[in-house]
């Protein structure tokens, strides 16, 4: 293992702790110390149907696609790439086995925390109840906003959307799982490209 680059990662994972609110040092160090580095090789999985969640994670490097399985076809919620907190909040939060997939959709590392050692900082300090309960927020809304961008929009005000947000994301994921992020089928998503590559204009909304 690669000391500096975990120190670097550690870094940034304290970070993005404090980039939701102030937290004392003593307190932040005592809190990182509960993280444990997982690494993931492209295409392995971290939570499957049926698994028991018990872990808040934070994607240090990597991309990790949270989807689930209908007619053997994969139907994306979203992609948690470099430095996000992310897990499958319906079964964390509930405490009832998962029905989705997460898995690494190239080499990823995660620091992941137990929701108990997690719970039982929060109840120690008001600062790291206030970046539980925000950073918990986020991953709600990044977790249910794909209803909202389906039946909002387009898809072609969709894929433009993508484009803008989240530009590098078509070149880490395969096209078929972007298309399935957008609420299309690979061929579909490809009959837009080429109609965008040929200068139709799309407002976005």
């Amino acid at each position: 293992m690669n000391t500096s680059a975990t120190i670097d990662y550690l870094q940034n994972l304290k970070d993005k702790v404090l980039s939701y609110t102030r937290v004392d040092e003593d307190l932040l160090e005592h809190q990182i110390q509960f993280y444990e580095r997982l690494d993931l090789k492209k295409g392995e999985t971290l939570i499957s149907p049926g698994q028991s969640v018990h872990h808040f994670y934070y994607v240090a490097k990597g991309c990790i696609y949270h989807y689930k399985l209908e007619e053997g076809e994969s139907k994306v919620l979203e992609f948690y790439t470099d430095d996000v907190f992310f897990t499958d909040l319906p079964a964390y939060v509930r405490e009832k086995p998962s029905t989705y997939y997460l898995k690494a959709s190239e080499d990823t590392i995660v620091y992941a925390i137990k929701k108990s050692d997690a719970e039982k900082s929060f109840d120690s300090s008001h600062q790291l109840e206030r970046f539980g309960r925000l950073s918990m927020q986020e991953a709600f809304i990044k977790s249910y906003s794909r209803v909202e961008r389906l039946n909002s929009r387009t898809n072609e005000e969709r894929y433009l959307r993508l484009l803008e947000k989240r530009p590098g994301l078509l070149q880490r994921v395969p096209q078929y799982l972007i298309a399935s992020y957008l609420g299309l089928t690979p061929v579909g998503l490809s009959k837009i490209r080429k109609r965008l590559g040929k200068g139709k204009t799309v407002t976005i909304k």
